[in-house]
């Protein structure tokens, strides 16, 4: 399963912990990501995923952003992977919860 691959990757990578799902005790600093869309076309998958990084503040939330980013694009030496492209990125904010968050898709083919 994809999710598990890019989430073992990103724990060996990021600086703070991922998350697949929201923690109820959730750290000041994370990041959660998810699949938001997948296809797949003479047996290669890929798909989109949402990757939102929180922190204490806009400074903090853009920053994390960027670490993520290049350990993104560092997963494409992994064999399971064949090609990444980030999609956008873009301040996400939570209005309702009031928490900082930046949130990159990126639109990456697996086997």
């Amino acid at each position: 399963m994809i999710e598990i691959t890019i989430k073992q990757f990103l724990d060996g990578q990021m600086s703070v912990p991922v998350f697949l799902e929201k923690q109820s005790n959730s750290p000041k600093r994370f990041i959660l990501f998810e699949k938001t869309s997948g296809t797949k076309k003479n047996h290669i998958k890929s798909g989109t995923f949402a990757f939102q990084s929180y922190a204490e503040s806009m400074y903090e939330a853009a920053t994390l952003n960027e670490e993520l980013k290049e350990a993104i694009e560092n997963m494409i030496q992994l064999d399971e992977i064949s090609n990444i492209s980030l999609n956008s990125d873009y301040n996400f904010t939570d209005t309702e919860t009031k928490q900082y968050r930046y949130q990159a898709l990126f639109d990456i083919t697996y086997y």
